[in-house]
């Protein structure tokens, strides 16, 4: 009876504790509000109509995606269904099913070339070898060049050549032009904060270079390797002035979304946007959570050491 009492004793002084840290954190809160100066509030007030300005055209193309056959392009809402959404995949507005089946796969045949020629770069360029700095102003140089000149330049060359331009051969060089240079960069930044004593203790521990590479390097900066892939993954996804030219004869989604503004005129074209920007946000959240679960398991392993 007493170990019992003086157990409820504890947990009574500990919740006790723990309700006195929580008040005294919502005192300091409201004593650093109270602090404040006029110009937090100033330039919150503007971050507040920036999102609005950025996000509520989006909202609103959400909203009206979901409209009843008799929808329009503009409120009020005549309705609420997904017909819009039937009426894409059929193909009544184009080849949005097919533009979506070629983007997907472009995307991630971007992402896995720009993470395994990032992660390369980043190892290659730790050791300065000659004529690293004249390869690296040459990969990064591509991000001043004209998606468009680019994009004409390529489709040039794929004629010259007697080639037929494909989503899959000239977009994709295409838009590795634009991907890569990213990756290089985030992949530099990473590097940047890798710390060689982990390398200097696996080869103490008798691995190999492979096995400090593929067990200790690889693991470490998986986060930024997520990182670089969900940035190639959504500049291939999203690009358009690259691939308006080596595309071919078919459309990839923001080609396709580009000429159904030219002469489609319901509520389909919302529904496509809603559709894209699902698949982004998916992918997004998929990286993300990615992310915050590999840093949960370092966490844990560490509270067990």
């Amino acid at each position: 009876m007493d170990s019992t009492a003086s157990s409820s004793v504890m947990t009574i002084t500990a919740s006790h504790d723990k309700s006195d840290a929580r008040a005294e954190k919502r005192a300091e809160k409201r004593a650093d509000a109270a602090h404040r100066p006029f110009t937090f509030y100033l330039l919150a007030a503007f971050f507040v109509a920036y999102v609005l300005f950025l996000y509520g055209p989006m909202l609103c193309m959400y909203v009206l995606s979901f409209q009843g056959p008799q929808g329009a392009l503009s409120f009020p809402m005549r309705g609420l269904s997904t017909y819009w959404f039937h009426q894409l995949w059929e193909g009544s507005n184009g080849d949005v099913a097919g533009a979506v089946k070629r983007s997907l796969p472009l995307a991630v045949v971007v992402m896995a070339v720009t993470v395994v020629f990032s992660v390369a770069a980043g190892l290659g360029f730790r050791s300065r070898a000659k004529g690293s700095t004249a390869i690296f102003y040459g990969v990064v140089v591509s991000l001043t060049a004209p998606g468009y000149v680019l994009g004409i330049g390529i489709g040039l060359m794929f004629n010259l050549l007697g080639w037929q331009t494909h989503w899959l051969s000239s977009a994709l060089g295409a838009q590795l032009s634009w991907t890569l240079p990213f990756g290089v960069l985030i992949t530099f930044a990473v590097f940047g904060r890798f710390d060689p004593a982990y390398e200097e203790a696996a080869r103490d521990l008798g691995a190999t270079p492979a096995q400090t590479l593929r067990m200790v390097v690889l693991p470490i900066l998986l986060p930024g390797i997520i990182a670089i892939a969900l940035f190639g993954f959504t500049l291939s996804y999203d690009e358009f002035a690259r691939t308006l030219q080596t595309t071919g004869a078919s459309n990839t989604v923001p080609i396709e979304i580009w000429s159904m503004t030219q002469n489609v005129t319901s509520p389909s074209i919302y529904a496509l946007g809603t559709v894209t920007t699902g698949i982004s946000f998916l992918i997004i959240g998929a990286a993300l959570g990615s992310i915050f679960w590999i840093q949960h398991r370092r966490l844990a392993k560490g509270a067990l050491k």
